[in-house]
């Protein structure tokens, strides 16, 4: 309530209005209980987790979070919750009955009443959270009960805000977004409908889900390390090229989202109670990773403690330019006709521009890893028979090779057995496990056992063999290999060593203001001191409708204040390492 404070006295008038209490609120905070603890959350008689009455006493009594609903309201804001993925595990182990919503009560059909052993999945469950919570049937009556009463429950508390984890990414399923979905459409109250985590997310992954959404994560966790700020310049530059950024959503828009922004007074990851520190990142860096945020226009969240919001941070978050271009700008793209050089007083060498060429595959550094399987790429896995009973599936970078594949697995029929064969026979059939070697009980996995931060790289993930979902993979006659948990495919990629500051290079973002104007920012992502510089008339290849090249314009750099008259042709100014510069270009 002291953040909510905050919210409403200092930073509602700038546009923020939202303020969401993240995840875990219904677990027990006491002995034993952590992130991926079993036994320990509040659940009501239908299931469905409720405020630990403990830590929200206002709760007692089927209250839930509507009195501190209420008080959000009341300041003019509004209220949003986390949440997982279908059903937690321990009310699949409490049995509970599942309510039906349209009748009142316990759900039941022609055949028998449900219960959430019934409809619970424990082969998907959650891949961060494994025993927190699990998918729910959703071809089942019972299943799409269940989520319809979760979330006109939280209708019901006065939530205006969802962020809905563990169902993008690598841990895709579709068709509970697509349920929930539904359910929000119908629901009288309007709720802003997010999704999480983001880590393996490509544009062609959120085409399947963006109309049935407002906001969606793209990168992993953000932390305040430069190496995460740098990772999110690629995945934004590639949705805005794929038009996402906008695109059709719920009700309305639908937005790639960069993750939350590490400022001011934060803990360490995996902290509940400190230490608290200030941000790690510099002023130039927190500077940079607020004018990326804002030009690809992400959802503007801020995740640290507002109760020891500095002064700087305050005016970073809400600088009138920069929210300006988040809230209404256009056309919002990279742009990649600029040049950069040392600062001469350090020597005078040219800066190429990022190339998006990776380097030479390398066997020893070649990882799985997943992706669309409408990417092309998706389709090099081959079949190789060892004898008559051993084949293996391998990747070939050019299948017309005569030369040894540079990957591959070995391949068996799934683990099937006693009452499990009945059980999955059907679900897994034609499916497989995928070894690391033909003699050690290694199974490929298809998701990983934490949340990765946006600057991470993915390993190989070989587990001991089980019947689970993560774990079973489905080859395919057009040369790809398919996840049975996420429904991406498999490809072979490249494990880069930690990311040089060098390799950084240069960046560069355009927009379109709602007046005309037209902004132009910077990034200088390399460790050195840059001039970067850009030719006016080369905007005209991002704005063919306006004739740049015989334009005069008249432009100002917001972060040093300093005009620039009509007669330059050239934007070109001295960048600090992993700082930014941001123009306002008014042409005529």
């Amino acid at each position: 309530m002291q953040n909510a404070k905050v919210v409403s006295e200092r930073l509602l008038a700038h546009g923020f209005e939202y303020v969401v209490v993240d995840y875990l609120w219904y677990r027990r905070k006491v002995a034993g209980a952590y992130t991926n603890s079993l036994g320990f959350d509040a659940i009501d008689k239908w299931g469905r987790v409720i405020p630990d009455p403990e830590r929200w006493p206002s709760s007692k009594g089927g209250k839930g979070f509507s009195e501190v609903a209420n008080k959000v309201h009341a300041m003019g804001l509004k209220f949003g919750i986390h949440v997982m993925r279908g059903i937690s595990t321990q009310a699949v182990n409490a049995n509970t009955l599942i309510l039906d919503t349209v009748k009142g009560t316990a759900y039941e059909d022609s055949s028998r009443q449900w219960r959430a052993k019934d409809i619970g999945l424990k082969n998907r469950t959650c891949a961060w959270m494994s025993q927190g919570f699990m998918s729910v049937d959703t071809k089942s009556g019972a299943g799409r009960a269940f989520l319809r009463s979760l979330y006109q429950q939280y209708a019901e508390w006065g939530v205006d805000f969802v962020k809905n984890d563990c169902v993008f990414g690598d841990d895709l399923d579709v068709n509970e977004i697509n349920i929930v979905s539904e359910v929000l459409k119908d629901l009288s109250r309007p709720i802003l409908y997010s999704l999480s985590p983001g880590t393996s997310v490509t544009s062609s992954m959120a085409e399947k889900v963006s109309n049935l959404v407002n906001i969606y994560r793209i990168t992993g966790d953000d932390w305040d390390t430069w190496r995460d700020v740098e990772a999110h310049f690629n995945v934004s530059r590639d949705f805005a090229a794929a038009n996402m950024i906008g695109a059709n959503g719920l009700k309305g828009k639908s937005w790639p989202d960069l993750d939350m922004l590490p400022l001011g007074w934060l803990t360490d990851p995996g902290s509940n109670e400190g230490p608290h520190r200030k941000c790690n990142l510099t002023l130039n860096e927190q500077r940079t990773q607020m004018t990326l945020w804002s030009i690809a226009k992400s959802p503007l969240i801020y995740g640290g403690d507002l109760r020891q919001l500095d002064q700087s941070t305050y005016n970073l978050i809400t600088h009138p330019i920069l929210l300006e271009i988040n809230s209404f700008s256009t056309h919002n793209m990279e742009f990649p006709y600029i040049t950069g050089e040392k600062d001469n007083r350090s020597g005078n060498r040219a800066l190429s521009v990022p190339s998006r060429n990776s380097d030479k595959l390398r066997k020893s550094n070649a990882y799985v890893g997943l992706s669309s399987c409408k990417d092309h790429g998706s389709t090099r896995w081959v079949i190789e028979a060892l004898d008559q009973e051993h084949e293996r599936i391998c990747w070939k970078d050019n299948l017309g090779s005569k030369y040894e594949p540079l990957f591959c697995l070995h391949r068996r029929k799934s683990l099937l057995i006693s009452d499990e064969e009945t059980i999955h026979k059907q679900q897994y059939d034609g499916k497989l496990h995928l070894l690391s070697t033909d003699d050690k009980e290694l199974c490929l996995d298809a998701s990983p056992r934490k949340k990765l931060t946006s600057g991470e790289m993915k390993i190989n993930s070989f587990f001991p063999c089980r019947l689970k979902a993560n774990q079973m993979w489905k080859f395919n006659l057009n040369g790809t290999l398919t996840s049975s948990y996420s429904g991406q495919c498999a490809v072979l990629k490249v494990k880069k060593a930690k990311a040089k500051v060098e390799s950084g290079g240069i960046r560069c973002w355009i927009a379109t203001g709602r007046r005309g104007e037209i902004y132009v920012s910077f990034f200088n992502l390399s460790a050195e001191k840059t001039v970067i510089s850009a030719k006016i008339s080369d905007l005209t290849k991002a704005f063919p409708s306006r004739n740049l090249r015989r334009a005069s314009c008249k432009y100002r750099e917001v972060w040093s204040a300093k005009y620039y008259g009509a007669g330059n042709q050239t934007i070109s100014i001295p960048v600090e390492m992993h700082s930014s510069a941001l123009f306002v270009l008014n042409c005529i």
